[in-house]
């Protein structure tokens, strides 16, 4: 699998961008460009996930996971960006016990364990620290 620097390089090239053009689309040096793209340096989760939504690539096709550019396509109502904010939920080492194979898992598995991070969000979204769940 590529890295992210391969990964960074290629997606600027194929949009006909300088390191400069790059960097000043998110406000960073183009020496920073250059080390992500020499795999010198690595991004954070939020230039990550700007660059993501800039290109619409997944975020783990930015990172090497996949070969497949595009964010997985789990129908019409779900939102690219909402797939984001699942993985980085499932990132969390305080909530990814139960969703730690998503990344890995087949598409179908994916779409249920959306569908209960979904179900999870909405049961807590009034939730307040020290609130008891279901409460």
């Amino acid at each position: 699998m590529a890295t992210f620097g391969q990964r960074l390089r290629e997606i600027r090239n194929e949009h006909n961008l300088t390191q400069k053009q790059f960097a000043k689309m998110f406000q960073l040096s183009e020496s920073a460009i250059g080390m992500y793209e020499r795999d010198e340096r690595e991004p954070s989760f939020k230039l990550t996930n700007e660059i993501a939504d800039q290109f619409n690539v997944s975020t783990d096709y930015l990172l090497g996971r996949t070969d497949n550019p595009r964010p997985t396509d789990y129908g019409d109502d779900i939102d690219p960006k909402e797939i984001a904010e699942f993985e980085v939920f499932v990132n969390n080492p305080n909530h990814g016990i139960f969703f730690r194979d998503y990344l890995s898992a087949p598409e179908e598995r994916k779409k249920e364990l959306l569908q209960f991070w979904r179900f999870i969000r909405e049961a807590e979204k009034d939730r307040k620290p020290g609130d008891r769940q279901g409460e």
